[in-house]
Order: structure tokens, then sequence, then C-alpha cells
């Protein structure tokens, strides 16, 4: 499917090619598993440089997460069988004075020093797996933290820099689209195994979410090392600027989904079950392959309000779609190589024998 086919798709309001292209779909692309990885969702620190309009995870006095915070986190995570730990922190928390005080005090020049010291004792003392999604990174940053980290992630949005003028990104200068499109580039010339996606409902048009699908077609058919590809869906929260925005609707969010099967192909499309209780099974039915990152002990801290699914309800979800569900670590299989992993990460895994 070419630019105006995919404009032309998501403009017009035809059931048949709606029809029409989850046939193609499920044709052309033969699923027996839908995946998922069990983690600990690790909120290292909430204070971010952006205000995002639809965000509800930053805090103004956010505190640093003690290294025995995470470390109990991570021992619980493992006797739940989790094998995902998810590092996750507002973007440049060291512009924060306070914060680059408290890491002073343990002995880090930066919160990178830390993140990587607390990631390399997940995998020499636990079986868990750390994934790390934490904005903008610089490339000698996504190089020292490739060592210790299975795969890594930064959604990119939308390619739009329009958006940059509108109530969602106007005030999150990490938003803009040429740094996180450097930065998903970075990873892959150093075959960083990469989740990146989109979040629709948030302004943005027709035109601005299909090329935005082909940016990420563009720099994984160079690299080849994007494995995931997230579709997400704005949800409303009290008191965000953008509380009264309305919600993609479900035959939005089902077309897009049909586009990046269509044009992403080999990449894994995922939705968040726990934003699509109603609707994420139907959504199986336009190629999504992937529940994501979902956690039998810590909530989603970006989405609060709307909890994990249990692991028999996503496998119900996925039965009753003719499907099985499977469990799978950060890094999907086909990237588990020397190639793609450095040699301690890889070696883990191979110890373990998952």
């Amino acid at each position: 499917m070419n630019r105006e086919e995919a404009i032309q798709f998501l403009k017009e309001n035809s059931i048949n090619n709606i029809i029409k292209y989850i046939n193609i779909i499920n044709n052309k692309f033969k699923r027996e598993y839908i995946t998922y990885s069990k983690n600990v969702f690790i909120p290292l620190c909430k204070w971010c440089i952006n205000r995002c309009g639809y965000c509800i995870f930053r805090e103004e006095n956010a505190k640093l997460m003690k290294p025995e915070e995470v470390k109990e986190i991570v021992l619980k995570g493992e006797k739940f069988g989790c094998r995902e730990a998810l590092f996750t922190f507002g973007e440049r928390v060291d512009k924060n004075e306070k914060i680059r005080e408290e890491l002073k005090k343990m002995g880090y020049n930066n919160i990178i020093e830390y993140l990587y010291d607390l990631e390399d004792w997940v995998l020499s003392n636990t079986s868990l797996l750390p994934h790390t999604n934490c904005g903008i990174l610089e490339y000698e940053e996504l190089k020292m933290l490739k060592e210790v980290n299975a795969s890594m992630g930064l959604m990119l949005e939308n390619a739009s820099d329009r958006l940059m003028n509108t109530i969602a990104h106007k005030n999150s200068p990490g938003k803009l689209p040429k740094l996180r499109i450097e930065m998903i580039e970075n990873a892959g010339k150093l075959k960083i195994p990469f989740t990146t996606g989109l979040l629709i409902g948030i302004g943005e048009t027709d035109e601005e979410i299909v090329d935005s699908l082909f940016t990420i077609k563009k720099i994984h058919e160079k690299y080849g090392h994007i494995q995931e590809v997230i579709i997400q869906n704005f949800r409303t929260k009290k008191g965000i600027p953008m509380e009264n925005f309305r919600e993609p609707s479900p035959l939005k969010m089902l077309k897009v989904i049909i586009l990046a099967k269509l044009i992403l192909e080999d990449i894994s499309i995922q939705i968040p079950p726990n934003l699509n209780r109603e609707t994420g099974q139907l959504f199986l039915l336009a190629g999504v392959d992937d529940w994501g990152g979902v956690s039998p002990l810590t909530k989603d801290y970006v989405n609060p309000e709307a909890e994990w699914p249990e692991i028999e309800e996503l496998k119900r979800w996925t039965e009753e779609a003719g499907l099985k569900l499977k469990l799978r670590l950060p890094v999907y299989d086909k990237y588990i190589s020397r190639e793609w992993l450095s040699e301690k990460v890889y070696n883990k895994i191979i110890s373990l024998q998952f």
C-alpha cells in the first residue's frame, strides 16, 4: 500500500475495504501465537523536562528511586515469573538540580551511570532482562546501555513538526520529531533491538499518521532493528490539559492497525491491552500479534487508571480468536544472537535457556 492509498483508506468510510484488507492481512500473515512479555515496571524518576498535554506521569517534586527499592521490585517480580525489568524515567531528569544532588550523593555523575549499575545488577543477580525506555538518549549513552539491555525503546508518537505547536507538545522540547528519529536511527547503527510506536488521537491528521508509519518503515529498511511498533490510543485522564479531547474511535484504531500491518509487514504490531479491554480482541483480526508488557506486580505508571488484565484473561481473549498465547522475552527471538546483543546479555539468555 502506497502513501496515497493509505491516506484514502483512513479518510473513506467503507466497511467493504476494511473487510478486504483484514482478509489480505490474514491470508498473508499466518499467525499461530500472540505474544506478551511479563514484566515489572520501574519508574526510576517521574520528573521530566517535557509537559505533554496528555501526560499524567510527570511529577514536579519527584524523587529518585533508591537501589534497595528497585531490587525489591525486581526480586518480587522474579517470584512471579517475570522476565523483563522495564526501566523508565522522565526525559533528561539530570536537568533537575535536586535529582543531580541525589545522584551525586550516591556517587554518580548522571542518571545513565546509575541506570547502568542497576541494570547490571539485574543481569548478574536475577533471571530478568532489562529494557529501557527513558526518552531521548545520545549515541554514546545508547552504546553504553546496550551492554546491559536486551532491548530498548522510544515512542516516535508522530513524525509531524506541526504537533510541536499544539496542546500536545508545545511544552515538550524532547518531542521534536527530528530528535526522536535521530535516536531511533542511532539505535539502528548500534544494532539495538528496538521498540517504537505511534500515539493516536493527540490532534494529528490522517496524512501525519501515514507519514509517521512510512518514516518508521524507512528507518527499519535501512537498519532492520525495529522489532515491534506499538499503536497506542490516547486515553483522557482527569486533570491533564487534554482532559476534554475526544479519544480515537475503535474504528479509527482498527484502520490504523490495518495500515501499520500492511506498511510495516515483518515488524510485530502491538496494542496495550489495558487501554483496549473492550476492543483488543477485535484488533487481533487486523494483524496485531503482540499484547506488549503486562505486569502481575506493578501498575502502568503512564496510565495508572488502566489496570493490567490478568494473564488468564489475556489467554481467554487470545484463544477465543483461535490463537495461542505465548510468553516472550523483551528481545524477540530473531534478535537473540551476538550480532544484536552484547556478550553479557547474550550469554545471560543462553545460560538461562529461555
